[in-house]
């Protein structure tokens, strides 16, 4: 693979991406760029959105590369960023609501299109496992608030406070504009400050992570505190089987990042499987995903951002530019931030 290089996202361009790979929706949407570097993974591999999704990766390559099942790998993934204290987009240092409270949301789906979610979970560091007790102990897909939270407990999970006093702080000031205005990457902006470059350390959203294990089998994980500032209630497409996150063992897997919203009226992961059944290439296949939210009365918000990250069966994969992923596989045994400009 080539070295990591730095890049701006413009959010007003449309980036189709590919084979295991992502595609970025913003609304002035230009011509997607159409040269692409396939690279072809080894199993086992596992891929996930976003800068921090490295330290992610490495915790699923601890399963993976011992002959561990890709649920097993995904989910270890995505207790690293819920745990990350520095993370305020994902996990219990996540801005809260526009009434201060912190709540979590997440879903897991198997080879065999098992799966289970939580919304709305308050009190619970790791949404992920609560998502996973839920697929193997429950006849149920999806709880929320209350409910999820009790069950959660039930399961043995501890209670606690998720409200940081970094994320605090910033709420606070926040209540100041006296506005509820979400907006693409507003983890990186305070009040009027850039606090980093879309795509750096930064600047993170939902973690979404595929793997394909050595025994060729898919899982996926998705996990996310959800828009900061969001009205209470609200829940996005991370904990919706469909919209979020998809898993088909004969096909492929897709996840999403950025306005739920878009992805749930789009069932947009589902769409991507879908499109990859029907013959299409990950990379085609996110990009027409892209296109069709495109179509729709989008003027709700000219600068919104949505990502679908996909891989198909045997693990082929490209990426175009304007996407922030991490990678890593047999080949290379690294984790790899890939935030390339093909041009």
């Amino acid at each position: 693979m080539s070295n990591p290089q730095n890049f701006v996202l413009d959010r007003r361009r449309l980036i189709g991406a590919g084979a295991g790979a992502a595609a970025t929706a913003g609304l002035a949407a230009g011509a997607a760029a159409e040269t692409a570097q396939p690279v072809k993974l080894q199993l086992p591999c596992v891929v996930s959105t976003w800068d921090f999704g490295v330290a992610a990766n490495a915790a699923a390559w601890k399963v993976l590369s011992k002959g561990g099942a890709a649920l097993d790998a995904v989910e270890a993934g995505a207790r690293v960023p819920e745990a990350d204290l520095k993370n305020h987009s994902v996990g219990r240092a996540g801005y809260p609501d526009r009434d201060g409270h912190g709540s979590l949301d997440a879903s897991i789906m198997d080879q065999k299109g098992d799966c289970g979610a939580v919304a709305g979970l308050e009190h619970i560091a790791h949404p992920i496992s609560v998502a996973r007790r839920v697929m193997e102990r429950t006849p149920h897909v999806l709880l929320v608030g209350d409910g999820a939270l009790q069950f959660a407990l039930e399961q043995g999970f501890r209670r606690e406070e998720l409200l940081t006093p970094e994320s605090r702080k910033a709420w606070k000031a926040w209540l100041k504009e006296h506005r509820y205005h979400p907006v693409a990457n507003s983890e990186v902006r305070t009040y009027g400050k850039d606090l980093g470059t879309p795509g750096s350390k930064t600047n993170h959203d939902t973690l979404g992570m595929l793997a394909l294990d050595a025994h060729g089998d898919l899982s996926g994980a998705c996990t996310t505190s959800g828009m900061a500032w969001k009205l209470r209630g609200r829940v996005g497409d991370s904990p919706i089987i469909g919209a979020g996150l998809y898993v088909d063992n004969a096909v492929g897997a897709a996840t999403s990042t950025g306005v739920g919203e878009e992805v749930i009226r789009s069932c947009g992961s589902f769409l991507v499987v879908e499109l990859m059944r029907q013959g299409r290439s990950p990379r085609d296949a996110c990009r027409e995903a892209v296109q069709r939210i495109l179509k729709r009365n989008v003027a709700r918000d000219p600068d919104f951002q949505v990502g679908f990250l996909a891989i198909s069966r045997v693990g082929a994969w490209a990426v175009q530019k304007g996407f922030s992923y991490a990678c890593c596989d047999a080949a290379s045994q690294t984790r790899i931030v890939e935030s390339e400009s093909f041009s």
